[in-house]
């Protein structure tokens, strides 16, 4: 069994985040970055269901700039025994980007695609349903708590009236939310020797694929500052600034 799991670099979700000016790119130079959250939470699944099964490889994907190499690299000291770059400059759309692991899907015979259920910068929330669409394979998208039995995966589901359990038969795409584990911490022993397993680097037109970019972002600015919190006394002090401010009737 083959699983392949899609990382993304993103900026460190615990970086403040500033703008030069209104409708320029975010600040991003010299700012900390980091692989997606739940990119790394997919991983760590993928790592459990290797070392209980011993079954099949983990094989890690990127798409991005040389730098994106760093995510890959924790990838491997974590575990996983291939890592493939895709290289482009230019930021894809989800589409694009579920072409492009249609396409690595298709070549490297992956049998399962385990995945974050979104990335915490375009925040789009779309890859693992565009990519299931297009391998016409089930998908389980926010998954909590994921179990696998022979072909068959059990999995509960967040959604928004609480917790769902379905099942369905591998090959399948399965998206995972933030309770599904606890990402490990890798060793400094294997942080080292990560840096000279193999990685391949492939640039994007290898791939030879149509992707049209049909979405551009037109405008990039600061939330409006919210105005500081009023106290009151009482409850009828209360309602009366709330009738002032046409807020009740």
């Amino acid at each position: 069994m083959n699983i392949l799991v899609p990382v993304k670099q993103v900026i460190d979700p615990y970086v403040a985040i500033t703008i030069d000016v209104v409708k320029s790119p975010i600040k991003a130079k010299n700012i900390k970055k980091s692989i997606n959250p739940f990119d790394e939470i997919a991983l760590e699944q993928a790592l459990r269901i290797h070392e209980q099964h011993t079954i099949g490889n983990i094989h890690l994907v990127t798409i991005g700039d040389q730098s994106a190499q760093n995510v890959l690299r924790h990838g491997l000291a974590l575990g996983a025994q291939h890592a493939l770059h895709i290289l482009s400059e230019h930021k894809l759309q989800p589409l694009s980007v579920a072409k492009i692991l249609h396409k690595l899907v298709l070549e490297y015979q992956i049998d399962w695609v385990l995945m974050g259920k979104q990335s915490t910068d375009g925040d789009h929330c779309q890859v693992g349903q565009m990519l299931a669409s297009l391998l016409d394979w089930p998908q389980v998208t926010f998954a909590s708590v994921i179990e696998l039995e022979g072909k068959e995966l059990r999995v509960i589901r967040e959604i928004d009236s609480g917790l769902e359990g379905v099942s369905c038969q591998l090959p399948a795409v399965v998206t995972v939310d933030l309770r599904l584990n606890e990402p490990r911490y890798a060793s400094l022993p294997n942080i080292v020797k990560a840096k000279s397993k193999p990685l391949i680097t492939r640039p994007l037109a290898d791939l030879e694929l149509n992707l049209n970019e049909d979405l551009c972002i037109s405008e990039l600015s600061e939330p409006s500052q919210r105005n500081a919190g009023t106290k009151v006394d009482s409850v009828h002090e209360l309602v009366s600034l709330l009738k002032h401010k046409e807020q009740v009737l």
